[in-house]
């Protein structure tokens, strides 16, 4: 069983609540979205065939034990869950990053699943999945990226829909780069008293001239 690799990487985890952490990254080439703000196009195409075996060596390499499955958008290949199977077998504890436009339903649950609920400034936010809500866990995560006010209300209203779990700790609100503001993102929640994490892209922060393997 092989997959389309865009490329294996060890970095700082900067997009969930493990952000600081170092991580192992496998991003999967391949996206159903064409998202406004996108910074990973690049994983849109291009990629090398990878047996599992030869992705769970390559991990093995950087010797760390969290290891996060993105793209691209993992999910639009029949393998990744037995990909991620597999590297829980091997005792890594696994997340994926998910567009939430496609069933997460056939994840393992072991795996931590953080997924993006697409607000109106993406383009995208029609093919949400708000299926999708129901079959998280509270080991689980939602993201929503905000460029404006209007992604803001939006998410919001969203989150009325998520499980009652999700409230205190789980939902990340993070700003669109260079787009939007973080202290205004900031102010608002303050201001709505929003029981939701302010979350900011530290790699980008660390490595702000880097564009791909951080």
């Amino acid at each position: 069983m092989s997959l389309l690799i865009n490329e294996i990487f060890y970095s700082i985890q900067g997009e969930s609540l493990s952000t600081g952490r170092p991580c192992v990254f496998i991003r999967l080439s391949g996206c159903n979205l064409r998202c406004s703000y996108c910074d990973t196009t690049y994983a849109f195409n291009d990629g090398y065939e990878f047996e599992i075996e030869n992705i769970e060596n390559e991990i093995a390499k950087y010797k760390c034990s969290l290891v996060e499955i993105t793209g691209g958008e993992p999910l639009l290949k029949k393998e990744t869950p037995g990909l991620i199977s597999h590297l829980l077998s091997k005792g890594y504890e696994v997340m994926l990053e998910t567009n939430g436009s496609l069933d997460v339903g056939y994840v393992n649950a072991e795996c931590i699943k953080i997924m993006d609920v697409k607000c109106p400034s993406s383009n995208e936010s029609e093919k949400n999945r708000f299926e999708n809500l129901s079959l998280l866990t509270e080991k689980d995560q939602i993201k929503f990226v905000i460029g404006d006010r209007n992604d803001y209300e939006y998410a919001i209203k969203t989150i009325k829909r998520t499980p009652a779990y999700f409230f205190e700790n789980h939902i990340l609100f993070s700003p669109v780069h260079g787009i939007m503001s973080p202290k205004k993102l900031a102010e608002w929640i303050l201001s709505d008293h929003l029981k939701v994490r302010l979350h900011l892209q530290i790699h980008k922060i660390i490595w702000p001239d880097v564009e791909r393997g951080v």
